[in-house]
């Protein structure tokens, strides 16, 4: 597989991931201190005309309509590689079955030997020998298939490099060295009657193969050096088909028959067997959201599943996690004493301590609400179109029957495209935009540090409260909106990827029914395109059903946190503190305590108690 290095990967995906995390949290934070509260919105009618402007307004129309509605949704993520080596994908970096085999001048006797080696064993499965007349029109189609590879890589090396003559000699020894005798009039009839085996072991080479003059027997073999120089001159100028001049002008990006074989493994034995989902209900009015988030296994001797409940209490200002999946680390790793206290319990995570500004919440929704806008009014009117329902079905690679039943239900789909560099562009705007409205408005969230770098200087006077978490939320949003000009890479380390493509699907009434979101991994080569591993998640909205359990995997007396089935986070670490303090803990526990700036001041006799021991 070819996929670039996972700190290169780290440092291009820092604006995306960073902004998308950090703003989620300030904008979950801020819709649970205010109640939910909304922006009146400008309304547009659904268009009837097909121009981008109609798909762009139609679109703005849907979006605000959804953020005031209640209803269900559910999420499918699906993860797929077959375009690094499906038999459909013709480029450059994953040409089926060819495959970089090692030094480029090796390719075509590498590619010959392979296919032949494939031969003989079809041959000696059917009990017949492979030089019988049964199998003189495949041996026939390798042949010239190799003849055609072989005189097309000498004219492209002699394009390449038309002053050198020296290595010439070489490569045409080499060519001639194990190839065949042979005539026009066999070239014709071989390639005529092995096409299809052509278009097995060449790809479309057959249809766009190089003219080849006769190559004389093993008599004539032994040539001079200035009859080898006088043939590289001929090929010197000669015309390459497309499809070798492709071939060879990428070669080096190219994926190996291991990378081949890895990509296949990861897809049979990681990416089909997985399954990643989300469910949940949005209810502004009464205050409520959840997700259910589920990832499961099912391999043929591994069937794993996890779910996480989460609940989000926009009235109270509390979000909830069932415990039971951080029971078990945290026993181990920091807690030696909790034994069973948080089975069948929720986690409750109040976000407001009494430290934020009054307001605060009002506004961050606001400023949340203003980013987005701004951020869609300034798209260009041309990322949108409509597209017609059935050509989801033409879509590459294809989309799972999963996915693609619903989506063919739309009276209506908009296409929304953007290229990896405007992807970036806009979060790094959104962030820009909600860091400048907040600070504005609360300048003494504003740490001395931010126009800087972060410090945890601050921090280590301090409590740890909701002030100080937005202050340091705020401070990275505003490292992540400055990263493009601060961080330019240079020419190699500079990632490429296909353009991202949302799909919305609206009913007849002009709502919202579905949005699909296709991306792929960047690569660090255009030749690469086409062959990058994908990632198709689609999230349906559908209308609440009130008989429904929110969580069909708890307990019925679980549904719904409240103070006897859940245990409150920030009372819990201040008891765990006392307890590191106090002697007890773990030794992984103590270091934590020791390395964190906000616990220090709890935490106070943490480094006699690690110098004791």
């Amino acid at each position: 597989m070819n996929i670039a290095p996972a700190s290169t990967l780290a440092r291009l995906q820092s604006i995306k991931t960073t902004s998308l995390v950090l703003t989620g949290a300030l904008v979950s934070a801020g819709l649970l201190l205010a109640g939910c509260q909304s922006t009146a919105l400008s309304q547009a009618n659904i268009a009837t005309n097909n121009t981008p402007s109609a798909a762009k307004t139609a679109l703005a129309t849907a979006l605000q309509q959804q953020r005031r509605q209640s209803f269900s949704y559910h999420s499918n993520v699906e993860i797929s590689n077959e375009a690094q080596f499906s038999a459909g994908n013709t480029t450059p970096a994953a040409i089926q079955p060819l495959a970089k085999t090692g030094y480029i001048d090796d390719y075509c006797e590498d590619t010959h030997d392979q296919a032949y080696a494939d031969l003989l064993v079809q041959a000696q499965a059917q009990q017949l020998d492979i030089s019988t007349s049964a199998y003189e029109t495949q041996r026939q189609a390798l042949k010239q298939n190799y003849l055609a590879c072989n005189e097309a890589y000498l004219a492209w090396d002699a394009n390449q490099y038309p002053e050198d003559d020296s290595s010439y000699g070489d490569y045409s020894d080499e060519g001639e060295s194990t190839a065949y005798s042979i005539d026009s009039r066999d070239a014709a009839v071989a390639l005529k009657a092995g096409a299809k085996l052509n278009s097995e072991t060449s790809g479309a080479a057959g249809a766009t193969i190089v003219e080849t003059s006769r190559i004389k027997g093993a008599k004539n073999q032994a040539t001079s050096s200035s009859s080898t120089i006088a043939a590289a001159s001929t090929s010197r100028g000669a015309v390459v088909s497309p499809y070798y001049q492709q071939l060879f002008d990428n070669y080096e990006d190219m994926a190996s028959v291991t990378d081949n074989k890895k990509a296949q493994l990861l897809d049979a034995y990681l990416l089909k067997p997985l399954s990643i989902n989300a469910q949940g209900v949005y209810q502004p009015l009464a205050g409520r959201f959840t997700m259910l988030g589920s990832v499961q296994y099912q391999g043929r001797n591994n069937q794993t599943s996890m779910n996480q409940p989460v609940y989000i209490d926009f009235k109270g200002g509390n979000i909830y996690l069932w415990a039971d999946n951080f029971a078990l680390f945290n026993s181990e790793l920091l807690d030696n004493k909790l034994g069973t206290k948080w089975q069948n319990k929720w986690l409750k995570l109040a976000l407001d301590d009494g430290s934020l500004p009054k307001g605060f919440g009002s506004a961050v929704i606001k400023a949340h609400l203003k980013a987005l806008d701004n951020n869609y009014a300034n798209a260009d009117a041309s990322q949108f179109d409509f597209i017609a329902p059935n050509s989801l079905t033409a879509l590459s690679p294809k989309l799972s029957t999963q996915q693609l039943n619903p989506m063919l239900q739309s009276a209506q789909i908009i296409r929304r495209t953007r290229s990896l560099d405007s992807y970036k562009q806009s979060y790094s705007d959104y962030a820009e935009s909600f860091y400048h409205d907040i600070t504005q408005q609360y300048p003494q969230l504003i740490t001395p540090s931010q126009d800087d770098e972060l410090s945890n200087a601050s921090a280590e006077d301090q409590t740890f409260t909701s002030k100080v978490l937005v202050e340091q939320l705020l401070a990275l949003m505003k490292k992540a909106s400055n990263e493009p000009e601060q961080q330019q890479p240079v020419e190699s380390e500079t990632l490429v990827s296909l353009p991202i493509q949302d799909l919305y699907g609206l009913d007849n009434r002009g709502q919202l029914q579905w949005h699909h979101n296709r991306s792929y991994a960047p690569v660090d080569s255009q030749a690469k395109l086409g062959s990058q591993i994908s990632t198709d998640i689609l999230q349906r909205y559908l209308p609440l059903r009130g008989q429904e359990p929110m969580f069909p995997n708890l307990p019925a007396d679980a549904q719904l946190p409240n103070a006897s089935n859940s245990v409150d986070i920030r009372q819990y670490s201040t008891e765990l503190a006392d307890y590191y303090r106090n002697g007890g803990g773990t030794t992984i526990g103590k270091m934590l305590f020791s390395a964190l700036p906000m616990y220090k001041s709890i935490y106070a006799t943490k480094a006699e108690g690690l110098n004791a021991e």
